[in-house]
């Protein structure tokens, strides 16, 4: 019996040993994987503002040349980097205010949709103001935004061609 008892406990300290090895490979692994994530680039706040600059900007000149195709592609844009603002950037305490965005992009999703160009304006126009609004909310008011006077590409038609 005592035998027996020697051979099992034997048994559960290899056991044991051999699943602390394992244990310590796979928090080592771990570990190594935590450092790449930390790592790993991580657009910044600014980066995503700068794409949205320019896909207002982008959106303004598709709207005023009545590219409504355009404009609506221009608009998703917009919502997909506000997204990912959300996703990427969540800790930061701007991105509470994002959701002010909500109701001129309704709007504008609204005019562009209706194909109606006066409405456009009026919903660019409080779309641009209501990012001005938030950045004076969130103390960046220095960033200020207008309605654009010139194409940011020169390589790229506004016009819709027929």
């Amino acid at each position: 019996m005592k035998i027996l008892f020697i051979v099992l406990s034997l048994i559960i300290i290899s056991a044991c040993s051999d699943n602390s090895e394992k244990i310590s490979q796979l928090e080592n692994r771990i570990d190594s994987l935590q450092m790449k994530v930390n790592d790993s680039y991580k657009p910044g706040f600014g980066e995503f503002m700068s794409n949205i600059q320019i896909h207002h900007a982008k959106l303004w000149f598709a709207g005023i040349n009545q590219n409504w195709e355009l404009a609506d592609f221009e608009i998703h844009e917009i919502v997909e980097s506000f997204d990912a603002i959300k996703k990427y950037q969540a800790e930061r305490e701007e991105s509470k205010m994002l959701m002010v965005i909500n109701p001129p992009l309704d709007s504008i999703k609204a005019a562009v949709a209706d194909k109606n160009p006066v409405s456009f304006k009026k919903s660019f126009t409080m779309l641009t103001n209501t990012c001005n609004s938030c950045h004076q909310a969130v103390k960046f008011e220095f960033n200020k935004v207008k309605i654009p006077d010139s194409p940011p590409f020169s390589n790229q038609s506004f016009k819709v061609e027929k």
